[in-house]
């Protein structure tokens, strides 16, 4: 009779708290795995935050927050003149040949055009059907009222000054401008808001007024 020789395999035991540690390595591993790609899904799935829109500020010269520009009316010694939106006074040269400017260079360090870059608007007595525009050789849109192209000048350091009034800087006169389109050739020196009529002008000019030499085309309004 044969004998057999059962062999028995030994298995080794892992003790318990030995696989309750791997248990719980484990578990922990899964779970930072599994908040690893929830963070990753939710920054890819979020679009960005925009840049906060800050609004166009109003622009100067009596421009509208839109760029337009308006002309309104101011009464002084001599009538009812017009002015910009801001109350600074408007002038027209006499050496303009119909709706064409005459002054470049130098001459509008001293006298700036009178710009728009959207709709120009008539308030007080100026009227809107004469207003209007034309384009300068550096491709600014000058305003125009009844034809006469329309400056500033740079001496007029804020709202309500008229010192450019009778100058004859750069070889032609300059005057302020009623709501008809006519010429004023009366003494101003300043100017008060709100005026209102024809302002017919009349009157002798004032002495000559020197143009600063400035080519700022702001004017150093404040």
């Amino acid at each position: 009779m044969r004998r057999f020789t059962t062999s028995r395999t030994r298995i080794s035991r892992v003790p318990g708290s030995a696989r309750l540690a791997a248990g719980v390595g484990g578990a922990v591993a899964v779970a930072l795995l599994t908040a690893a790609c929830s963070s990753g899904s939710s920054s890819a799935a979020s679009p960005p935050t925009p840049a906060s829109t800050v609004p166009a500020s109003t622009a100067a010269g009596g421009a509208s927050a839109a760029g337009g520009t308006v002309i309104t009316t101011a009464s002084s010694a001599a009538g009812t003149v017009l002015t910009d939106g801001a109350g600074r006074a408007v002038y027209l040269w006499v050496k303009d040949s119909g709706d064409a400017s005459a002054c470049s260079g130098a001459c509008t360090g001293a006298w700036p055009p009178v710009t728009t870059t959207g709709t120009v608007t008539a308030a007080g007595s100026a009227k809107a059907s004469d207003l209007g525009t034309i384009t300068r050789a550096d491709g600014t849109k000058q305003v125009t009222y009844d034809k006469h192209p329309l400056y500033y000048f740079a001496g007029d350091s804020k709202a309500g000054m008229a010192s450019g009034q009778g100058s004859d800087s750069f070889g032609a006169k300059w005057w302020l401008v009623t709501p008809g389109g006519d010429d004023v050739t009366g003494a101003v020196t300043s100017l008060t808001a709100g005026g209102s009529g024809s302002g017919s002008g009349g009157g002798s000019a004032p002495a000559s007024t020197t143009a600063p030499t400035s080519s700022s085309a702001g004017g150093g309004w404040s």
